[in-house]
């Protein structure tokens, strides 16, 4: 156990801990609903990356753990077996360098099976659906609403995540 944390709280590692730390502390805000789990998504696109289709915020996290995972077992088989001196210095300096390319494809591998449970356009749910003209949002058994009342316009909330229903538009038909 002691090798464990020396090597967590060690040199090349360090900088995954204290990035695995933030993430974890992240996390523990998204459980407690202080922070939302796509936070990040209009900062970031990762489809260039290879790792788009989940929030920036998982997909991150996943690397970070990722990285930390391989830095971690790096330096450990470093300590066990790697050469002391300056040779080792420079070997213990290559593993953060290296440890981010070699977590990307790995981060990719994961976030494929991931992808189905984040849907690009979430369906507008039950609370902010609204029909103008009198008629009314009955959702059936099958998820779709009936048709409105004398041919208005199916009104919904722009984003799910508002609070507020959308406000029914009148109908201008003469």
């Amino acid at each position: 156990m002691r090798a464990f944390l020396e090597a967590a709280t060690g040199f090349p590692t360090l900088l995954f801990t204290a990035a695995l730390v933030v993430v974890v502390g992240f996390w523990v805000l998204v459980a407690f609903g202080v922070a939302g789990s796509n936070s990040f998504d209009a900062d970031a696109d990762l489809d260039s990356w290879g790792m788009g289709g989940v929030p920036v915020a998982v997909a991150l996290s996943l690397l970070t753990a990722l990285g930390w995972i391989l830095g971690l077992g790096t330096a450990i088989l470093l300590d066990v077996f790697g050469p002391s001196g300056v040779l080792g210095g420079l070997l213990r300096l290559g593993v953060p360098i290296g440890a981010v390319p070699a977590a990307w494809p790995l981060t990719r591998l994961f976030v494929l099976p991931l992808r189905p449970l984040f849907p690009d356009e979430p369906r507008p749910s039950r609370r902010t659906e609204a029909h103008v003209g009198g008629g009314t949002a009955s959702p059936c058994a099958t998820g779709h609403a009936e048709k409105p009342f004398r041919g208005a316009p199916y009104v919904s909330a722009i984003d799910s995540r508002d609070s507020a229903a959308a406000l029914p538009t009148r109908d201008r038909a003469a």
